[in-house]
């Protein structure tokens, strides 16, 4: 099952679910801010490389600017970053879909079509 973790009021989140619908594929939705993804599985992704920490975190987001995360993100070890990204999911790109292998963040076409197509 693809489990889609966006905000009810995010409008990638909201072109990510349109893409989805268009072609058919089912996801769960889950609220990131009431639930983030699974820690082993933000750690795996880290760890793996799976997807560069810049692109895990939501660099353009309120939360990551009052923390200061711009300056600190790649001085932090992985399981560091990843205790942020599980303390609040708002510091997760949005959408972030998975199916427990695969893992997208943000919402690319061209990603998308190579993930969940």
């Amino acid at each position: 099952m693809l489990l889609f973790y966006g905000h009810p009021t995010c409008s990638t989140c909201k072109k990510a679910e349109k893409w989805l619908k268009d072609r058919q594929i089912s996801y769960e939705w889950k609220n990131i801010k009431e639930e983030t993804p699974d820690r082993e599985l933000l750690l795996a992704t880290l760890e793996n490389e799976i997807l560069p920490r810049r692109r895990l975190f939501n660099t353009s987001g309120n939360l990551y600017k009052e923390l200061a995360l711009k300056d600190i993100l790649d001085k932090l070890t992985v399981e560091e970053a990843v205790d942020y990204l599980v303390k609040d999911g708002m510091l997760i790109r949005r959408p972030f879909l998975t199916n427990g292998q695969k893992v997208t963040a943000g919402f690319d076409e061209d990603r998308y079509s190579e993930s969940w197509a």
